[in-house]
């Protein structure tokens, strides 16, 4: 799968300046172009590969249930956004979402197929504190109630979590975390995610995805994403 880092060309008109005191005419000072970027993520168990486009303008191909582009450069303001089943000009999800300068974006397809939309969330890059890294959870299963994310001995990291609910990123200690789902508020454990390392410096998206009843790719599971 092949993505395009977007470089699209913005208009500028010309206009000579006349200097008061001077016969010679000076070339125009061209505004620098503002860009943001934005990460698209297949989250939707039961649909089929997506092409991405903006501005009707192929920005990925073939994007596959938890696959996720990397960060696109794109103009700032108001972009297009079309999710096409892959190789058709079919849209799912379509909408103009407004890119702020120098922002950066994720864009989660979610939901069942039937019902699928776009979640966009704004990601804070800035970098983690020395021996800290940032930890943000989404929770993208639509048939799971609410849950907490806890460790091992019970201790809430994320608490109260609904379907399409995020946290910000959270500074955590870097290191080895034995992470569990439970629903919220009980200890009862509806996932066990196991040990996950978490590195120093890094910003990391932790989500829930799948069905609660759903089998083979699409059973209930989770995925992390490493956005720096």
């Amino acid at each position: 799968m092949k993505f395009k880092n977007l470089v699209l060309a913005l208009a500028v008109s010309i206009t000579a300046f006349t200097f008061i005191g001077c016969d010679d005419e000076e070339d125009p000072v061209q505004p620098v172009p503002s860009n943001s970027s934005t990460m698209v993520i297949h989250g939707s168990p039961d649909a089929p590969g997506v092409d991405i486009l903006v501005d009707n303008t192929v920005a990925g191909t073939n994007l596959t249930y938890l696959q996720n582009t990397p960060y696109l450069t794109l103009p700032s303001g108001t972009r297009n956004i079309k999710v096409n089943v892959t190789g058709t000009s079919t849209t799912v999800i379509e909408g103009n979402i407004n890119f702020t300068k120098d922002k950066s974006y994720s864009i989660f397809a979610v939901n069942s197929v039937a019902n699928i939309e776009p979640l966009v969330l704004e990601d804070n890059l800035a970098a983690p504190a020395s021996g800290k890294a940032h930890v943000r959870f989404i929770h993208l299963s639509p048939d799971a109630p609410p849950v907490d994310i806890t460790l091992a001995d019970g201790t809430v990291v994320f608490g109260n979590v609904s379907f399409k609910g995020f946290t910000a990123f959270t500074p955590l200690d870097a290191g080895t975390y034995n992470l569990q789902v439970r629903l919220a508020g009980t200890s009862t454990i509806v996932l066990d995610l196991g040990n996950i390392t978490l590195t120093s410096g890094e910003i990391y998206t932790a989500y829930a995805r799948g069905f609660v009843a759903g089998v083979g790719d699409q059973q209930l599971g989770a995925a992390i994403i490493v956005n720096n």
